[in-house]
């Protein structure tokens, strides 16, 4: 289960690529007009490096077998489906957040992120020691 948790965290991470770059094709951050609606850069950098470190942590405990990786993998999994959670909620439900008045969000995509992300989780959370 440890490599099928890999094989979707890949899958996740294509359709979160995918995100990042329709939202830059439409504007990205000068798209974002009130200062209430935008994402923090924080919150757009740390999601996707979260998760390339929790991938790494869990490669590493593949490899190695190592217990704490395993655990380290999770508890950065598990901030980065949080902050996922915020900045789809933001996206979602907040109508013009992150998003122009006339731009639709990629809700399939966004669909497909969060279920491989979730399935990703489950995953990890079935696997760790």
């Amino acid at each position: 289960m440890g490599l099928a948790a890999i094989v979707t965290w890949l899958i996740t991470a294509m359709f979160g690529v995918r995100l990042l770059r329709l939202w830059l094709l439409h504007g990205g951050p000068r798209s974002q007009a009130a200062k209430v609606t935008r994402f923090p850069a924080a919150l757009l950098f740390a999601h996707p490096m979260l998760a390339m470190s929790a991938l790494s942590c869990w490669s590493a405990y593949l490899v190695t077998d190592r217990r704490v990786l395993a655990w380290l993998a999770f508890g950065a999994l598990a901030l980065t489906a949080l902050l996922g959670f915020t900045m789809s909620t933001r996206w979602l439900g907040g109508g013009r957040h992150a998003r122009g008045a006339g731009q639709r969000p990629p809700v399939l995509t966004i669909l497909l992120h969060l279920l491989a992300g979730l399935t990703t989780f489950v995953l990890i959370l079935l696997t760790r020691p």
